[in-house]
């Protein structure tokens, strides 16, 4: 861990080089008024809006819209079957369903799908005006980084995993137009907020709320329903996910629970977790907002994921509650190429060769998803190590990328 001590309170830090602007994003994120104890930067930590996605900030009575982030309750879920072997052609039908079932990018279903969360949507104008859309974009996955994969466990002699060689699901999506819409309205009040109290910000992107404030009670309402929101996303997606594997394999899944409890050592086979998101919680001796950015809770014994690239290993892991980084852990890979640079630098070929052994469709001219353009997941679980352990490595099968 390192630490750099010059701003108004330290900065911890789970790697061994930041570049320039994450650091400066870090230096202000120390600056602000409401942080707590100490800024906390994750080993995948990349620069962000405002705060750097990979960061955790913990803050008194104050929330800050951009600590949270753009996709409020983007997070993962992965689940574990009893099949230990899958062939080329069943992976090629199950990608061939899953397209047909599971919209990607900027499509939606047809039809509303049902969710029993709309029957309570808080009296929010901007949940409400956007209630009509969510209908039909719950149990879809989204563009960018949001994926579906087939993975394999395998031993790894280095990280002491001994993998039986069952075949897991695993996808990564968000609260989709929800979470964006909120966070964009929510940043334009915070700032006039700070404007009309007169608040100093080291960046008008770290706008905050005192969450005492009716905008800060209302912005708290609507994050924690993008959360809900984001959770039944994922658990429809991966209920379909499932049912097409099943029919097409014949086989089961182990201990299945939809409410993805992963405080439980017992729903080892059944992981879900949220990294953009606020939640109050005890640290430090103190009662303080935890915001976590690309970032995962770990509190000890708990579960969690760290997918790599589309080509590279993912890892579950059990969090090791250390309190210097509040409890928290990397939520992947992290980028190492913006997307312009990445589509820029990276030929098509370059990204075949990457995802070699990888079932996956075709690039459209974008390689801002290509392994090359994140970091290497091996050096980022290794900077974690008194973070979170992990437990299973799984190499990826075959993959569907929101693009």
């Amino acid at each position: 861990m390192r630490i750099i001590d010059s701003e108004n309170i330290p900065i911890k830090m789970w790697l061994d080089k930041i570049e320039p602007e994450t650091e400066k994003q870090a230096r202000n994120l120390a600056d602000l008024s409401v942080a707590f104890h100490h800024i906390a930067i994750m080993p995948d930590a990349h620069v962000g809006y405002g705060m750097p996605i990979g960061g955790v900030l913990a803050t008194i009575d104050a929330v800050v819209p951009n600590a949270v982030g753009v996709d409020i309750g983007c997070g993962m879920v992965a689940v574990k079957s009893l099949l230990k072997e899958i062939g080329e052609n069943t992976l090629k039908k199950i990608l061939g369903e899953l397209r047909k079932k599971i919209p990607v990018g900027f499509e939606h279903h047809r039809k509303p799908q049902k969710w029993e969360g709309f029957d309570r949507a808080p009296d929010v104008p901007i949940i409400q005006q956007e209630l009509a859309s969510a209908r039909k974009q719950i149990g879809t996955l989204g563009s960018g980084n949001h994926f579906l994969e087939i993975l394999q466990e395998i031993d790894d002699g280095k990280w002491d995993i001994k993998g039986e060689g069952n075949i897991w699901l695993m996808l990564h999506s968000g609260s989709r137009n929800f979470g964006l819409k909120v966070a964009n309205f929510y940043h334009r009040k915070a700032q006039q907020f700070c404007e009309r109290n007169s608040v100093a910000l080291p960046n008008q992107d770290l706008a905050f709320f005192g969450l005492d404030s009716e905008e800060g009670k209302e912005y708290w309402q609507a994050m924690n329903y993008c959360l809900e929101f984001a959770r039944a996303n994922r658990d429809l997606m991966i209920k379909r996910f499932m049912e097409i594997f099943s029919d097409i394999t014949g086989n089961e899944f182990i201990n299945f629970n939809r409410e993805h409890n992963s405080e439980s050592k017992e729903q080892e086979v059944c992981v879900g977790i949220h990294h953009n998101y606020a939640a109050r919680e005890e640290h430090f001796g103190q009662s303080v907002i935890v915001h976590r950015k690309g970032a995962t809770a770990a509190f000890a014994g708990q579960l969690g994921i760290v997918p790599g690239s589309m080509g590279t290993p993912s890892f579950i892991v059990e969090g090791l509650g250390n309190p210097e980084s509040f409890k928290s852990c990397s939520h992947g890979a992290g980028r190492q190429m913006s997307r312009r640079e990445a589509n820029k630098k990276i030929s098509e070929k370059e990204a075949e060769k990457a995802i070699a052994g990888v079932l996956f469709g075709r690039w459209h001219g974008k390689f801002d998803e290509a392994p090359q353009a994140y970091k290497n997941i091996e050096e980022v679980i290794g900077h974690q190590k008194d973070l979170a352990k992990p437990i299973v490595k799984l190499k990826p099968l075959a993959v569907i990328i929101g693009n």
